[in-house]
């Protein structure tokens, strides 16, 4: 999964502690998003993206490969 967290943030002037403690987590969560080394909760998403007059679809992109199932012959 890709983020564009930090694109979003920058544009609204942002850093990763003004972030977590909108959202009510800890900077530290915000940095694994940012990185994509952390899969959020719908919930969390969704604060993200509110946080940041964004939608879910628009933050975060998941890579269709890393998801698809190969079928066994």
């Amino acid at each position: 999964m890709r983020t564009r967290i930090k694109e979003y943030r920058a544009r609204h002037n942002l850093t990763q502690e003004d972030l977590a403690n909108l959202v009510g987590v800890r900077r530290e969560t915000i940095v694994f998003l940012e990185k994509g080394k952390y899969n959020p909760s719908l919930k969390l998403a969704h604060d993200v993206a509110r946080a940041l007059h964004a939608t879910i679809d628009e933050l975060f992109i998941f890579d269709e490969e890393e998801n698809e199932v190969v079928e066994e012959r």
